[in-house]
């Protein structure tokens, strides 16, 4: 299965897993809950997936990887205890918290989220000495003498044993306790991934064009070569800074992530002729409306390739605009309610000071359950930054009116910003469909940028949201033809 298919498979396993009976105990007890063994290549996003889960689930989660745990670290150091029998003291063994179980409860004090994740990375590289304690761990979820508290669902990950020499195949005994799931790369299920992050559209629109490049192993005379999907993520970030910052991104940084002499020639090949691209063809005047008669032109006459990459500039910039837009709009319905609490407090100082300091525990307990994810973060973030702004208001202001008014005056403001923001995006993205259609036609070009659009989920919840004229038109005649297309295959089917 692909990584995308993995995730909706674990996270419907974990909501099994964490169904409870009218006596609020887990329908399915903890040691029956086979964990959970992604087994796949390096860098295909396993990690990533589990983080995205426990984001999406609203629980905690900690990682550790397996290859850095000793057997003391894993299960606890001994000590002696003296206890009682019949009457007579004996010295016992007893064993400390393992410090991964340690982990978890100090991560439930921290947090105050009681159900989680443990992501136990590279299990099938545990050493010689902990091997052993890892059947128990397996079927029991004990670590020496403690184990995983209830509500805690157990991921495990490794590659196998052509990836990491380290690699100790687990035998039938073992695999008989895991819930295995096989998972392999695959291109299409991390473009979805991938737009969503903002990697790079020039590394999105090389990979549509050669999808065979998107994830490679193999041993050559120099030693190992590989790609990864996270080798493109880590490139994406650093020649978008390298951008910002006005450097260029020779080859050699490219090879630094890539280690592929062959993949790293070709994108950086491509990758200087879509800066080419981008300098030819100037987007902010194409989806201002500005297109010249030779920019049009030279549209209609390129190659499936440059429009393709062409295409692949204007999405990116409509779908940032369509991102930050949406992310605005759920930042001010979040904002909203509590400044609508304002109205009623007996002093707005105060109930400002109360909302700022559940905001920044609601941050704090989050991030020690490390389930926050950059869009949530920022947009708490944002909260507490308004919040704050409101405070200097209220304390300059005469009377509680007056701190009301200005408080309000500035949500007002950004109001209009964001839907100043809305009405450019439409319009942008109206100016987009109209090029299309000028240049390419109703074709593959126009095809493929409704699908990217609706595949897309600041692209469809956007639309969702505030509406978008030229997509509903576009999408109803694309869906029109191919029904007729349909049908013409039925009568044609008819036909002796």
């Amino acid at each position: 299965m692909n990584m995308q298919e993995a995730k909706i498979d674990i996270k419907n396993t974990i909501e099994i897993y964490l169904k409870k009976d009218e006596f609020g105990d887990y329908r399915i007890p903890l040691v029956r809950q086979r964990p959970i063994f992604l087994l796949g290549a390096p860098g295909i996003g396993k990690t990533a997936i589990v983080e995205q889960i426990a984001q999406e689930l609203h629980l905690a989660l900690v990682s550790y990887s397996m290859t850095h745990h000793t057997r003391q670290s894993a299960l606890g150091l001994p000590f002696i205890k003296q206890k009682t029998y019949g009457g007579r003291p004996y010295d016992v063994s007893e064993y400390t918290m393992s410090e991964i179980i340690a982990s978890i409860y100090e991560t439930m004090e921290a947090s105050g989220v009681r159900e989680g994740i443990l992501f136990l990375d590279e299990i099938n590289c545990v050493s010689e000495t902990l091997a052993p304690a890892m059947l128990q761990f397996l079927q029991y979820k004990v670590f020496g003498r403690h184990q995983v508290p209830e509500g805690w669902v157990i991921v495990t990950a490794g590659n196998p044993p052509m990836y990491n020499k380290s690699v100790r195949e687990f035998d039938i005994v073992t695999m008989d306790r895991l819930k295995i799931m096989e998972v392999e790369a695959d291109y299409k299920a991390f473009k979805a991934y991938a737009q969503e992050r903002g990697v790079h559209p020039a590394i999105l629109s090389f990979l549509e064009l050669h999808p065979e490049f998107f994830y490679q192993v193999e041993a050559t005379g120099k030693g190992k070569s590989y790609v990864t999907a996270r080798g493109w993520e880590d490139v994406s970030q650093i020649i978008t800074l390298y951008e910002e910052s006005g450097l260029e991104a020779k080859e050699s940084l490219v090879g630094q992530y890539l280690r592929n002499e062959t993949i790293v020639r070709e994108f950086c090949a491509y990758y200087d002729l879509y800066q080419k691209y981008k300098s030819d063809y100037q987007i902010r005047d194409i989806l201002s409306g500005h297109v010249s008669e030779e920019t049009g032109k030279k549209a209609r006459q390129a190659s499936f390739d440059e429009r393709l990459s062409l295409l692949g500039m204007l999405l990116d910039q409509v779908l940032h605009d369509m991102r930050e837009a949406v992310q605005t709009s759920d930042y001010l319905q979040a904002l909203l309610p509590g400044l609508r609490s304002l109205k009623d407090a007996e002093n707005i100082l105060t109930r400002l000071e109360q909302l700022t300091q559940a905001r920044e525990k609601l941050l704090t307990n989050a991030e020690a359950a490390n389930n926050l994810s950059k869009e949530e973060k920022n947009k708490n973030k944002r909260i507490h930054r308004f919040l704050l702004q409101a405070q200097k208001l209220a304390r300059v202001s005469q009377n509680q009116s007056e701190a009301f008014a200005s408080i309000k005056a500035k949500f007002d403001d950004e109001v209009r910003d964001m839907k100043s923001l809305v009405l450019r995006t439409q319009e942008e993205t109206g100016q987009l469909f109209a090029f299309v259609e000028t240049a390419f036609g109703q074709e593959n070009e126009m095809l493929i940028l409704v699908t990217e659009l609706t595949a897309s989920q600041a692209g469809a919840r956007f639309i969702a949201l505030f509406g978008c004229e030229a997509y509903r038109r576009n999408s109803d005649v694309l869906l029109l033809s191919e029904r007729q297309n349909r049908i013409q295959e039925k009568i044609r089917e008819l036909e002796l």
